[in-house]
């Protein structure tokens, strides 16, 4: 089968060794030469419509048409016509007969994409056409026969619709015969960077220039980007950048440059309404304050490491090995190291004469040689304290300057103005 995977792979331009690619298309050749109708679901843009083709093309109605039909793309007041057809007269406009995709795709296979914006009576009409091949067209009487294949789409949970009545329970069992899943990006990780040679390989040969490449850091933003436009994003994103970019090997910085929103983070946060029902115009913008706490109190632990090992050094101290204190027991509290158990063995801090050190012991609050520690050095815990904290600080910086504040923490001055009076800054 990995054979057979391959070479449908290389047929269909399918980049990607993930598991859960494989397994998608395993079950999709091994229904395609049935007559079952398939459910494809996953997010949008992972290449559900690919998968609908190779199901066509690996079943015995591959010399006969073929037709993709976006269900969310119709009016309501029409799908009906374009599906099934319509008699002259039935209607406003219908100044002549018409035939369906039903019926003009008999033998084929049609491709029903978005499924679940499919309108409730048509809904009932497509369940007759899976049970029995008959239709009617819009305004006429008579039932016509059809033997077409379908193969329907969606990106939302169809349970869910069918919990809330937007979707016939019917029709649900009867399309999912064969239920295939499409992995999105996000769980496909180790293929982004391959995904992404393949597109900057294209767009250089249609554009006619050098490919671009990613450096290391690079290829770890785009590694780590949630990915919510799946493949059709990361192709964009791709073509953007060949077309757009001067030098050929992008590297982060330059990514934080044209493509910012590479480098955005889901972050947990508090969400609230606003009297309407909405969701406040903050709500989003808060979970940036957030996100900057955090790398500035990443850059102050790697500035509490400097002090550290300034104190060793200053202090003519040796480091202890690391490997005998990350075994030390749980239950190994550091007031075992102030009773008289410092010895002359190696795995304790030494002095270069190998006599006996008194350890440095940092008291809470209190800096060596006795100055107290500063409240602007506390790293408060609470999500609130981080907020206010990281808002303080910027009005500091900016001595009151709220607008400067704001392009600070990237949030609206509104916000600021809002968050100042909630915390009575």
């Amino acid at each position: 089968m990995s054979n057979k995977l391959q070479s449908i792979k290389a047929r269909f331009g399918i980049v990607g060794n993930s598991p859960l690619l494989d397994a998608a298309l395993e079950t999709a050749v091994r229904v395609a030469p049935t007559d079952l109708s398939v459910l494809i679901t996953g997010e949008s843009g992972v290449g559900k419509e690919v998968f609908s083709k190779i199901i066509h093309a690996l079943s015995s109605r591959k010399h006969n048409e073929f037709i993709a039909v976006n269900c969310g793309a119709i009016p309501e007041g029409t799908i009906n016509s374009e599906l099934f057809g319509h008699e002259k007269g039935s209607f406003t406009g219908a100044v002549s007969d018409r035939k369906g995709y039903f019926e003009t795709v008999d033998g084929g296979t049609i491709f029903l994409d978005e499924i679940s914006e499919m309108p409730l009576d048509t809904q009932s009409y497509l369940l007759r056409v899976l049970e029995s091949g008959e239709f009617i067209r819009v305004g006429a009487s008579k039932v016509q026969k059809t033997d077409v294949r379908i193969i329907a789409a969606t990106n939302v949970d169809l349970e869910e619709r069918v919990r809330k009545g937007k979707f016939r329970e019917d029709l649900f069992y009867r399309l999912s015969t064969v239920p295939i899943r499409v992995p999105a990006l996000k769980d496909r990780r180790d293929d982004i960077l391959l995904l992404f040679r393949k597109f900057a390989y294209d767009f250089a040969e249609k554009y006619r220039m050098q490919p671009i490449r990613l450096d290391e850091r690079a290829e770890l933003v785009l590694e780590n980007y949630r990915w919510p436009g799946n493949i059709r994003e990361l192709k964009n994103i791709a073509e953007q950048l060949s077309v757009l970019s001067e030098e050929r090997l992008i590297t982060a910085e330059g990514l934080s440059t044209s493509m910012p929103q590479l480098f955005n983070r889901n972050l947990p946060m508090l969400t609230e309404r606003n009297g309407s029902g909405h969701k406040g115009m903050g709500d989003f913008q808060e979970r940036e304050i957030l996100y900057k706490v955090l790398f500035d109190m990443k850059n102050d632990l790697n500035d509490l490491k400097a002090m550290f090992y300034e104190l060793v050094k200053s202090n003519n101290l040796r480091m202890p090995d690391l490997g005998s204190v990350r075994q030390l027991p749980p239950s190994y509290s550091s007031s075992h190291f102030a009773q008289d158990d410092y010895q002359s063995d190696d795995n304790y801090i030494q002095g270069s004469s190998q006599e006996r050190v008194t350890p440095i012991i940092i008291e809470p609050g209190k800096m060596v040689g006795g100055a107290d520690k500063s409240d602007e050095d506390d790293v408060p815990l609470a999500m609130d304290e981080i907020e206010k904290e990281a808002i303080r600080r910027a009005l500091k910086k900016y001595n009151g300057r709220r607008k400067e504040a704001a392009e600070e923490l990237k949030i609206s001055e509104r916000t600021l103005y809002r968050k100042i009076k909630q915390y009575d800054l």
